[in-house]
C-alpha cells in the first residue's frame, strides 16, 4: 500500500507540473486508497490519475492502479498549488522555531 500511495502520488505531481509555471509546484494533501488486489514486487503497473475538480489552488484528481491482470487500487488524490519561494521561507522559519524550542 505505501507503494501504491507513493505512485499515486507522483503521477498526480508529474500530472499537474505540466500545467505550472516554473516559480510553482504541488504538495499532496490527501490520498484515500481502496487496494484492491496483490501484486508481486517487481511487477509492472500502470497509474492513471485524471483531474475531476480544481477549486482555486485545490486540484482533486481520480486515480486507478492496475496490473497486467486487473485494476489493484482505485481513489482519490488531492494536491495544491503552491508558490514555491513562499512554501521554502515557510519552511526555514518552522526551522529555525523548532532549532529555539529545543
Amino acid at each position: 500500500t505505501p507503494s501504491m500511495v507513493r505512485d499515486v502520488e507522483m503521477a498526480g505531481l508529474r500530472l499537474i507540473a505540466e500545467h505550472l509555471d516554473d516559480e510553482e509546484s504541488t504538495v499532496g494533501v490527501h490520498v484515500a486508497i481502496d487496494h484492491l488486489g496483490a501484486t508481486p514486487i517487481g511487477a509492472w503497473v500502470e497509474v492513471e490519475v485524471r483531474i475531476t475538480e480544481i477549486e482555486k489552488r485545490r486540484v482533486t484528481m481520480s486515480a486507478e492502479v492496475r496490473d497486467a491482470v486487473e485494476v489493484v487500487g482505485r481513489g482519490q488524490h488531492v494536491r495544491f498549488v503552491i508558490d514555491t519561494a513562499r512554501h521554502r521561507a515557510g519552511l526555514l522559519e518552522k526551522r529555525r522555531k523548532l532549532e529555539s524550542a529545543g
